[in-house]
């Protein structure tokens, strides 16, 4: 009899959301993506934040989540798309408007070049919505890449609008 290892992976994920109750739509994702393969450890706090591309919409509200996985990085993004489409996000402006948005930031120490994905997240670097709750959970954990650490990142990221939420 044969046993296959588990390998388990640290995980960071960014969600925004626009749409709706931005919280809930939160709430409901995190919700979501905890089940067999992946365990949400820890939640930064809350960040409303201005939108970056397309500035005529609502502000976003963010989070990034550690979590432990055994998925595979397509197999996350798999995940990730699926809950998407249930909590009713649809693609018709780019960086437009949304009710979820989850994107998979870093994958333990990988990097993955793809077609329909890659790991560290592209943009990472750019976003303070971003950096500023990863840096809450993990200011010393370093990008495969570039070796910087998030700390860092932020430091170097462009201006942004991101304010701690606090719920009326």
């Amino acid at each position: 009899m044969s046993f296959r290892r588990v390998v388990v992976k640290t995980v960071y994920l960014s969600l925004g959301s626009n749409i709706g109750d931005r919280e809930a739509n939160l709430r409901a994702a995190l919700n979501q993506l905890a089940g067999a393969g992946l365990r949400i450890q820890r939640i930064s706090p809350l960040y409303e934040t201005e939108p970056v591309d397309l500035a005529a919409q609502r502000w976003f509200l963010n989070l990034v989540a550690e979590a432990e996985t055994d998925l595979f990085p397509l197999q996350l993004l798999a995940r990730t798309e699926r809950i998407e489409r249930a909590l009713g996000r649809v693609r018709t402006v780019p960086k437009g408007p949304r009710t979820i948005d989850i994107d998979i930031l870093l994958y333990a120490n990988a990097v993955v070049r793809g077609d329909t994905l890659e790991i560290p997240h592209p943009r990472m670097a750019e976003r303070r919505f971003v950096l500023v709750p990863l840096a809450d959970l993990a200011p010393a954990l370093r990008h495969p890449v570039t070796r910087l650490t998030v700390r860092e990142m932020l430091d170097a990221a462009p201006a942004a609008a991101v304010r701690p939420y606090a719920p009326c």
